[in-house]
């Protein structure tokens, strides 16, 4: 396993900020037909959202926020009577619709009626966390694979709309991390993006000797955030998972970043592009192109680019070609084209794709109480028509607040609590 350590600085850092954004995170239920353990949401609680409310949050995201796609979430969205003319006003909104969804109850019928509405892309949630009807059997991320493969067909039937899947990541399942890489890897024109979310461990706050409080009182953060026998133990970093898809991968380099909001060098999204053709990795693109590529997007488009339609990521050789005279990563993944193709001349006859790779970290506390978050969330929703952190939201319902950590040792006298949002 590769022990190159990850440097921030060498990444260009993604210049998405709180009112000018890649992402939005819609949530229009609570509903689900799953229950993932680790799980924020309680499907008890709220249900759906009419339209009208919708069309509210929406408002609200067009006055405070700019964007280039909505991530639908839930719950799971396609749970919603209403989920395809919701997908329709976000498009007409000027949005990406992205369907956050755990595939269950997607139907090729379904389908088809999503993408007449403009959605632009799924990310599929399957992960060890669930207990699937739809794969019984499963007790591992590569017993999954079969169930990835499903859905990624499926869209790809369909045609012309993004397909990504993501997965939590703990402890105990971070070895099984190469399984799903190596599925992944060899179907580029059908999977466009591979996330790793890495699990939110709530006792790990207790065990650093720290206490949470919300309106000047100690709480149990329990009563929000349950604790679960799949965490293992450990809170993971970046780094753990990027030796993991070395180990598939050897040369696989990350390109862009977003830092934390206590800690600069933390990378909370971490994302590195393969250049590839489902038989072999020719490089990754560099942070110059990345860098290019959202200022370009931005300027004639008014938008810091998120997601990307396939046919887009199937030119993976025609950006060799352009930034291979003023980028030498580009440079040398365009050498290696050229002699892999010499060698064998069927890679002259396959798209050069390319794949996204991205790991998530959760929050993570020092030794002060301090809540080191996602600057720049590309996860803000909207509560009470206010921007709220998507993975926050459950304190505020709790306790109208986001909650306050302190060491033990401070928390007799416990200080005011934050702001019930980030902006």
């Amino acid at each position: 396993m590769s022990s190159r350590a990850l440097t921030p600085h060498d990444y260009y850092r993604l210049p998405w900020s709180l009112t000018d954004n890649g992402l939005s995170w819609l949530e229009v239920t609570t509903r689900c037909n799953l229950a993932c353990k680790g799980c924020y949401r309680d499907p008890r609680k709220d249900g759906h959202k009419s339209l009208d409310e919708i069309a509210r949050e929406l408002e609200v995201f067009a006055a405070k926020r700019k964007s280039d796609s909505m991530s639908i979430a839930g719950g799971d969205p396609l749970v919603h009577p209403e989920i395809v003319e919701i997908v329709r006003m976000i498009r007409k909104g000027g949005w990406k619709p992205i369907l956050n969804t755990n595939g269950l109850a997607l139907t090729p019928e379904l389908l088809h009626d999503l993408k007449k509405a403009g959605v632009y892309g799924f990310t599929f949630h399957v992960d060890t966390t669930q207990k699937r009807k739809d794969n019984i059997d499963a007790v591992s991320e590569r017993d999954h694979n079969v169930l990835r493969q499903k859905f990624a067909e499926m869209v790809a039937a369909e045609g012309g709309i993004g397909c990504s899947f993501n997965q939590t990541v703990s402890e105990k399942t971070l070895g099984q991390v190469p399984d799903v890489v190596r599925w992944g890897m060899k179907r580029p024109d059908l999977v466009h993006t591979m996330v790793f979310i890495l699990y939110r461990e709530p006792s790990m706050a207790h065990r650093m000797g720290l206490a949470f409080f919300a309106n000047g009182r100690e709480i149990d953060m329990g009563v929000s955030y349950d604790d679960t026998d799949f965490c293992g133990g450990r809170p993971l970093k970046a780094q753990d998972v990027v030796d993991q898809i070395r180990t598939v991968v050897p040369e696989f380099e990350p390109s862009a970043y977003l830092n934390g909001t206590v800690d600069p060098d933390s990378m909370k999204w971490l994302m590195g592009i393969r250049l590839a053709d489902g038989e072999e990795t020719f490089g990754h693109v560099s942070p110059r192109y990345m860098e290019t590529v959202q200022n370009v997007s931005h300027l004639f488009r008014d938008r810091w680019l998120s997601y990307v339609s396939p046919s887009l990521l199937s030119l993976g050789r025609s950006s060799m070609a352009v930034f291979s005279p003023v980028d030498g990563a580009m440079r040398r993944a365009l050498a290696r084209y050229a002699s892999a193709s010499v060698k064998q001349p069927g890679h002259l006859f396959r798209k050069v794709q390319m794949q996204t790779f991205t790991i998530i970290q959760p929050v993570d506390f020092g030794e002060d109480g301090s809540m080191n978050m996602c600057d720049g969330c590309p996860d803000i929703t909207v509560h009470d028509g206010k921007l709220c952190w998507s993975c926050r939201l459950e304190e505020i319902k709790e306790h109208g607040q986001f909650v306050s950590c302190y060491p033990r040792a401070r928390a007799a006298e416990p200080r005011a609590a934050v702001p019930t949002a980030p902006g």
